[in-house]
């Protein structure tokens, strides 16, 4: 790379250069659905706080931060019939809306963030089960980057939280009985004792 063009994009920070480099993703996102541009938001602050009781390193910190705001952005690639179906998926749909993790993926890693391929590896896992069972991988226990699974758990609590055109909101209790219940199948059970750590005193909980 040409010496002036790295002095070009070489950021003055991390927040600065997360700020040019992908602003104009997010902003996409809001555009196409203003409900997962804010979902992202909060995910990305509790997945942080769930980040800290995990002892992740400011490092690891700051790519969980972004890797979770930015952890839907694959939905941009998503027909509208299918994200925004006012109820269950088909089969077919199913298949479609499962992609979202990759298509994040490949988005991701063509930015020119410093450190977009680790980043674009936590979008692409977000959706791994603890026993193999997610997608797209089938990943397994520690084979899953310990990021995607502490954005997994980040990313359940808030969409239990919400309105949507296919569930009502639940409320704290009914979210945590569920988790519980997934707790080494979808979720890492080291994980998820950080998670319940932290959430009765986050400002991500709800009543």
């Amino acid at each position: 790379m040409p010496d002036n063009l790295q002095r070009s994009v070489a950021p003055s920070s991390f927040e600065s250069y997360l700020a040019e480099s992908t602003q104009a993703l997010f902003l996409a996102l809001d555009e196409r659905d203003a409900y997962t541009h804010q979902h992202c938001d909060r995910v990305s602050l509790l997945a942080r706080e769930i980040g800290m009781a995990c002892s992740l390193d400011q490092r690891e910190l700051d790519l969980l931060a972004v890797g979770a705001r930015f952890h839907d952005i694959g939905k941009i690639g998503i027909p509208d019939s299918v994200l925004l179906k006012p109820g269950p998926l088909n089969s077919e749909e199913w298949v479609m809306m499962k992609m979202h993790p990759a298509k994040g993926e490949r988005l991701f890693r063509n930015t020119l963030h410093p450190q977009a391929e680790q980043i674009a590896t936590i979008i692409r896992h977000h959706h791994e089960c603890f026993n193999g069972s997610g997608y797209p991988d089938g990943l397994v226990g520690d084979n899953i980057p310990l990021e995607s699974r502490i954005l997994l758990i980040a990313d359940a609590y808030d969409a239990m939280a919400t309105t949507r055109p296919y569930h009502r909101a639940r409320n704290h209790r009914e979210i945590i009985d569920i988790l519980a219940t997934e707790e080494g199948i979808k979720t890492d059970p080291d994980v998820f004792a950080c998670f319940m750590h932290v959430i009765e005193r986050s400002p991500a909980r709800i009543d």
